[in-house]
């Protein structure tokens, strides 16, 4: 797992502003919350007094207050008030907690984890279609896998399985020789020309049956740092579906995925419903086979997997990881499980960069020289 990038918190509306929301990502907890304003605000979770969960506790005064003995931290992550201490009392410079960056978009509160600064950060995902003049959003959609999100991710990046894991999609044929790799500096992808539908496809599969759509049939899928993944779908010159995929890694054992399909067909909102359970069925089939690999995580040893014709992509992505563990973003997640009951952890803020004196212990961190 990977600090400074950007991670999908919660969803926009869940987020009320006069209580509080927890989330737990790269294997922390973090609180969100609403101030008088209404602007979102992500903070660790844990109180520096004595180690109260600040997800617990209650919205005041735009502030989050502890549950266990009141103190009130802002939305910059510094304590405001502590009420044995009364209004003027002086509160202790080391009354902070790691207050992150945040952002709306597309109905999703993100915060980006890390303290790399705003100038040199890797950025949000922009949905180009987005509210564009005809495309459809199918809606935002949250569901769960068990599995670790790298292996996720992978598998979005795999233009081999797709005729073995989905059935209606046996004529999406993997052909070397008509598969481009793309690469930018924030990620790589893969660019298919796959053969036509053939006898017995779906409508989704083959919408116009003409000698234009044999020329635009195809699919492109990349990722942008480790947890964004983009899937698209052309089935025509004029009609095509891409998936959005924000991952939120919860755990080794658990990723949280926010799914926003967007289409520049069948566009009436009839149409969602439909359309979203088609898209989730397909999901389903990838749950079923990937919450079920072995190793659990991707092995560390290249000799411990065979890699083959049609793996490129999966090659590339797994570069991106290690350039970024050679920056020092990679959790040492063992060493944190390890410590844990022991040690209040917390993903360093931008702010640690500017000041000292932090109570929360920065999590470890694995640099590959």
């Amino acid at each position: 797992m990977y600090i400074n990038f950007w991670y999908p918190v919660c969803i926009s509306d869940e987020l009320k502003i006069d209580e509080p929301l927890q989330a737990k990502i790269l294997g922390l907890s973090f609180v969100a919350f609403r101030d008088s304003e209404g602007s979102a605000h992500v903070l660790a979770d844990t109180c520096v007094h004595r180690g109260g969960s600040l997800g617990k506790g209650k919205v005041q005064n735009g502030r989050i207050a502890c549950p266990y003995h009141g103190w009130q931290y802002g939305g910059d992550g510094k304590c405001k008030y502590i009420p044995v201490l009364g209004k003027k009392g002086n509160i202790p410079p080391r009354a902070k907690v790691d207050s992150y960056p945040v952002t709306e978009r597309y109905g999703i509160v993100f915060a980006f984890l890390g303290d790399e600064p705003a100038e040199t950060r890797a950025p949000l995902f922009e949905i180009p279609e987005w509210e564009k003049p005809g495309w459809r959003a199918s809606g935002l959609v949250i569901f769960n896998l068990d599995a670790y999100f790298e292996r996720s991710i992978e598998n979005g990046l795999d233009p081999v399985h797709n005729e073995f894991v989905h059935p209606l999609q046996g004529n999406l044929r993997y052909q070397p020789d008509r598969t481009v790799l793309t690469k930018n500096d924030w990620g790589s992808g893969i660019k298919v020309r796959m053969d036509p539908p053939g006898p017995g496809a779906t409508e989704l599969e083959y919408l116009r049956n003409d000698e234009d759509d044999l020329k635009h049939f195809g699919a492109t899928s990349f990722h942008q740092g480790p947890n964004t993944l983009v899937t698209e779908i052309n089935l025509s010159k004029e009609n095509t579906f891409i998936q959005y995929f924000f991952e939120q890694p919860v755990n080794s054992k658990l990723t949280r995925i926010f799914f926003i399909n967007m289409r520049s067909c069948l566009l009436d909102p009839s149409n969602d419903e439909r359309l979203q359970k088609i898209n989730l069925a397909i999901a389903d089939e990838d749950i079923a086979v990937v919450s079920k690999l072995y190793p659990l995580r991707t092995p560390e040893s290249s000799n411990r997997e065979i890699l083959i014709l049609g793996d490129e992509c999966i090659g590339e992505f797994r570069n991106s990881l290690k350039k970024w563990e050679g920056l020092g973003w990679r959790i040492d997640m063992k060493k944190m499980e390890e410590a844990s009951g022991d040690v209040a952890f917390a993903i360093p803020c931008p702010d640690r960069r500017n000041s000292k004196n932090w109570v929360l212990e920065s999590i470890p961190l694995k640099k590959n020289i």
